[in-house]
């Protein structure tokens, strides 16, 4: 486990997503979103592109701060060669991380600013992570063109992009860090996110109970980034058989952006997940005083489109944030 003695916070955020996650409970608190998903682009992978450039670029505006005031960037995506993230934000003169964590990858890209911003080595980072549900489709299953029937318990791509400024301020202070382990419990469905990813969600949590002395009720809030109905309720079962209660402080934003009636099955899924979810709920709920101390594990499963292919098995990631108001 890692303690940032210094405890940077994450000082300002951005959202930007699609119709569908407009249309969803959290619709409101979005600044910003598409009517069909193209962001005015010819393609949906430019569009992911535009998403995270329009993210990033919101985060600026919105903290009054330049592209020089920010150390360095780290981004990722669920795209080939994390292309969205590096061609969306290549008009910036920052210095940039990409990286690859699968629907983890904004828990990833905080931990790894936050370690950056706590040792001093640089006084404000960027964390971004983005998905498009049309791009996911194309290159892990098959075109939405094809209009193939979807499984129970499949997700929906999240079509969304989140930016976090952390530095020394802000109402979400990252007091507690704790890098995920691969976990592969031999699951090959695409089409199950849910369960290949929840094995490893339950360890982090385990683990982090374990080293930390702390538990579930510690906490007003815990979260998890993109398991949907299927994985919520697998890593519960888990946690339980280990003798650990998450109790209904334990939430989901596979859950939480999407509404039962929007037909999207297990719930929502794709690097978006997080991201929107953390700036458009986790961080109203510490703005506005609802929450003080809350754990967030970014989940991801590490697949791609050639070990799905070769009929290799999915193995899951969850990173862990512990974030802190400071309020008594």
């Amino acid at each position: 486990m890692i303690t940032l003695k210094n405890k940077p916070g994450v000082s300002f955020v951005s959202s930007v997503c699609g119709k569908k996650e407009f249309d969803g409970p959290l619709g409101d608190k979005f600044d910003m979103h598409s009517e069909d998903d193209t962001f005015g682009k010819k393609s949906f992978e430019a569009a992911e592109q535009e998403m995270q450039r329009t993210a990033f670029a919101l985060a600026l505006h919105k903290s009054g701060l330049r592209e020089r005031d920010i150390g360095a960037i780290f981004a990722g995506d669920l795209m080939n060669q994390c292309t969205a993230s590096s061609y969306g934000l290549l008009q910036y003169d920052v210095p940039y991380f990409g990286l690859f964590g699968a629907c983890s990858t904004m828990a990833e890209a905080m931990i790894l600013a936050a370690i950056c911003v706590d040792g001093g080595y640089y006084r404000r980072c960027a964390a971004l992570a983005c998905s498009h549900n049309c791009t996911a489709q194309r290159q892990f299953r098959y075109p939405v063109e094809y209009g193939g029937q979807r499984t129970p318990t499949a997700q929906w791509t999240v079509t969304g992009a989140g930016c976090a400024l952390i530095d020394g301020g802000g109402v979400m202070k990252i007091t507690e860090a704790l890098p995920g382990r691969a976990v592969d419990k031999k699951i090959k469905d695409a089409n199950n996110m849910g369960a290949a990813m929840a094995p490893a969600a339950a360890d982090t949590l385990l683990r982090y109970f374990r080293e930390s002395g702390s538990d579930p009720y510690d906490f007003d809030m815990i979260v998890t980034g993109d398991l949907g109905r299927e994985g919520h309720s697998i890593t519960k079962e888990l946690c339980a058989y280990s003798g650990v209660d998450l109790g209904e402080r334990y939430l989901d934003f596979g859950m939480l952006i999407y509404d039962e009636t929007q037909d999207v099955h297990s719930g929502g899924s794709g690097c978006g997940c997080s991201a929107i979810g953390l700036a458009a709920f986790l961080y109203e709920k510490f703005r506005s005083g609802e929450c003080n101390e809350a754990l967030f594990i970014g989940t991801g499963a590490l697949m791609s489109p050639l070990s799905l292919f070769q009929g290799e098995s999915i193995p899951g990631i969850a990173h862990l944030l512990r974030f802190s108001s400071g309020r008594q």
